[in-house]
């Protein structure tokens, strides 16, 4: 009898999410503009762990006990933080070696209430192909989470959620009913040919262009400049190298 296909979704928001919520799924969180990029970045530039919090409170406490904090809202660095969420802020001279806590508008909320699933990773256009790797070996339903922009839709999250179940219905055979996955199938069809053009319209690149944080817009769009995954374990981001998947492995990766 012919194996049955792993189904994955898309969720546009967290609001929705607890629709989508399955604790033996995995989850992969997206916020291109700029979070999850941001976290890849420090990732490819040797930060050792992440802490992603929520609140902006829990964030300052840390930052009284002494540990290196990146946050922001709306964009913009909080008064206490070391730095905020622009993927450039994480060089290797500042990050490598090093723990840092990280709070953003959006995007470390959405792991936080994915983080009782079977497995939660971080996506962005810099880890794509190593990502959608990633999701095959677990052998796994898999929901696509955007972060989005204060539970509202995000284009920029919805058209690279097409981009990664391209990857998984095209290349691992995965299946959807999925109306969502098949809306941010079509969007990224009409974005791929020249993504950075179609992005221009994006009103998260409106909101970085007004504060002048939008420097970092085409490094987020850029695909594959890394092969590691940021994956929670136990509340804390580490980094998972997918160069040790081939396609000979898929599925042998256990909880």
């Amino acid at each position: 009898m012919k194996k049955s296909q792993l189904s994955v979704e898309v969720c546009f928001s967290p609001a929705l999410y607890n629709f989508h919520h399955n604790v033996d799924k995995v989850v992969v969180v997206v916020d291109i503009l700029r979070a999850t990029t941001a976290i890849c970045s420090a990732f490819m530039n040797g930060v050792s762990s992440i802490i992603p919090i929520g609140s902006a409170d829990e964030a300052r406490e840390y930052k009284s006990k002494g540990f290196m904090v990146a946050a922001e809202r709306d964009g913009l660095v909080l008064d206490f933080a070391d730095f905020g969420n622009s993927p450039y802020n994480f060089t290797p001279d500042r990050v490598s070696g090093k723990q840092i806590v990280y709070s953003t508008t959006n995007g470390t909320n959405a792991i936080q209430m994915a983080s009782s699933c079977y497995r939660v990773g971080v996506g962005a256009f810099l880890n794509l192909d190593a990502l959608a790797l990633w999701i095959a070996s677990l052998n796994r339903e898999v929901v696509i989470l955007c972060a989005g922009w204060k539970n509202r839709f995000s284009l920029e999250d919805s058209v690279f959620a097409g981009a990664l179940t391209d990857k998984l219905i095209g290349e691992y055979q995965y299946d959807t009913k999925c109306d969502s996955v098949l809306a941010s199938l079509d969007l990224w069809e009409k974005a791929s040919p020249n993504l950075i053009v179609y992005m221009l319209k994006a009103a998260q690149k409106a909101r970085l262009a007004a504060n002048g944080l939008d420097d970092v817009f085409e490094y987020c769009l850029t695909p594959n400049l890394t092969t590691i995954i940021p994956v929670l374990e136990h509340n804390l981001l580490i980094p998972f190298d997918s160069k040790i998947l081939n396609g000979n492995r898929i599925g042998a990766i256990a909880k």
